[in-house]
């Protein structure tokens, strides 16, 4: 007894133990047969451990058995069966989700690792994977999130039983057609099960490369731009603008105009030079008014000698000018904005930092009563002056006198500090001087014992070698007792 899942990966057979498990295939046959399982997703993916689906709301949460579409919402969950006890041994055991409470719904999950005994006898098995066993493996390879739900989706888009020994019951709905999905279980705010997310595929190694390439080059500029050395990322250098560079450091402006003029107009041609000694930098930039004779120069001055060097031509790659009128440009709208309509700024004396006030080019000469609004103002703007100036000096003041007291506090504390560190320096020393007196107290009580050990050895050998001379002499005098013995028996015998 068999049913096909086919999947958005591949298909899977389950086998299923009937006899073992009647209950629970029954539940399983039926809700495959009246297609409640099709386009549920994987909604939970446990690498090496588990894949769990069977839920329509694509939460985790949902699921019904099939008793429920025949005796209502009593019938939702069915108890677990246990006998005969069925372990998790082997990679494809296929088995229904506990609800809890030891009930069985719809969803059901397929092991993806061995011997995962803490499972046995909290969820049913009730089949093992027969055909497919790759297809899971995909399934369990899936990139999934810190809840384990996959980044893209992976859908049952089809189930077919292949073998049903299970009569249908009384008042199940059969569809003759598979239904059309829903809105809600397609938008699951994830990748779609049919959406290629890999760019490269159908293309060639040099597609990739360029392809690759093009998302650098765009990282490259978005990163300038964050800096500032770009003003934006889609920015591109000019094309009637070419880089002369290897220069002769004599060479000058005039003399490359010269030169490159008989391809056509040039608009600016400058040698860049250091801004402190005013010293070439050997590198130019020409720019052209058609990009035609841009690239004409660019295909017959490259390597040509100009004044014993062989220069160097290229198309410039710099935006520095485009930068510069890309900042003036917004200078200029913000400055717009901001002074309102037909008035510019005119800068009167650097120093005192005055302005005036003046009428665009393009305006007529003020009237008698502008002169006057603009004398007003003079006067003001020098009240304001004043006034600001007086505020600053007051401000001054009060900075200096801040500044004394904080000289103040600052010397008073040096001072205290300067205090601490002397007397510290005296509690070292006095500790130091106590130290030495103790030690050199100890060191006199080890040499007076030293003496007094010495004393007690000397009198000691001294004892010893009175024994030995006492010894000695006793020894001496009976030798001399028994040889007087001995010459006397001598002069009696004779």
């Amino acid at each position: 007894m068999a049913v096909l899942l086919e999947t958005t990966l591949g298909d899977i057979v389950i086998d299923l133990y009937i006899e073992e498990r009647p209950r629970c295939c029954l539940n399983f046959l039926k809700l495959c047969k009246i297609k409640y399982y099709n386009y549920c997703i994987f909604h939970s993916v446990q690498r090496n451990f588990m894949v769990q689906t069977g839920d329509p709301t694509s939460t985790g949460k949902g699921g019904e058995s099939m008793f429920s579409t025949l005796y209502g919402d009593q019938a939702k969950y069915f108890e677990m069966e246990n006998s005969p006890r069925i372990k998790h041994k082997k990679i494809g055991t296929v088995s229904m989700v506990n609800n809890g409470s030891n009930m069985h719904g719809s969803q059901f999950f397929f092991t993806t690792a061995e011997n995962i005994n803490y499972l046995d006898g909290v969820h049913t098995v009730f089949g093992e994977v027969s055909e497919g066993m790759d297809v899971l493996m995909k399934v369990n390879e899936a990139f999934v999130d810190k809840d384990n739900r996959p980044y893209q989706d992976i859908r049952i888009n089809h189930t077919v039983i292949l073998d049903d020994p299970f009569d249908d019951p009384s008042g199940l709905e059969v569809p003759d057609r598979s239904p059309e999905p829903t809105k809600e279980q397609l938008d699951t705010g994830r990748i779609g099960a049919d959406e290629e997310i890999d760019d490269t595929k159908g293309k060639t190694m040099d597609q990739v490369d360029e392809m690759i390439k093009s998302k650098e080059a765009k990282a490259r500029a978005q990163i300038l731009e964050m800096v500032g050395d770009l003003p934006d990322a889609e920015i591109k250098p000019p094309d009637d603008v070419l880089f002369v560079c290897k220069l002769n450091p004599v060479t000058t402006s005039e003399d490359l105009e010269t030169i490159f003029s008989r391809f056509g107009t040039i608009n600016s041609c400058e040698v860049i030079r250091d801004q402190k000694t005013g010293d070439s930098l050997c590198y130019a930039f020409i720019e052209f008014e058609k990009e035609e004779n841009c690239e004409e120069a660019y295909f017959k001055m490259d390597n040509v000698l100009i004044d014993d060097r062989r220069i160097h031509v290229d198309f410039s790659q710099s935006v520095a000018k485009l930068k510069q009128k890309y900042n003036l440009g917004n200078t200029k709208a913000a400055m717009d904005k901001n002074r309102g309509p037909g008035y510019i700024v005119k800068d009167r004396t650097a120093k005192q930092g005055n302005y005036d006030l003046v009428f665009d080019e393009d305006e007529d000469e003020p009237s008698h009563k502008h002169k006057k609004k603009k004398e007003k103002r003079n006067e003001t703007e020098e009240s304001d002056y004043r006034k600001s100036k007086d505020k600053h000096k007051r401000k001054r003041h009060r900075d200096d006198s801040d500044d004394e007291d904080r000289y103040t506090e600052r010397r008073r504390k040096e001072d205290e500090m300067g205090r601490d560190r002397k007397k510290n320096r005296d509690r070292e020393k006095d500790s130091e001087r106590d130290r030495d007196r103790e030690r050199d107290r100890d060191r006199g009580r080890n040499r007076e014992g030293d003496r007094g050990r010495d004393r007690e050895r000397d009198r000691d050998r001294d004892r010893d070698k009175r024994k030995d001379r006492d010894r000695d002499y006793d020894r001496d005098r009976g030798r001399d007792k028994y040889s007087s013995r001995d010459r006397d028996r001598k002069k009696d015998y004779r």
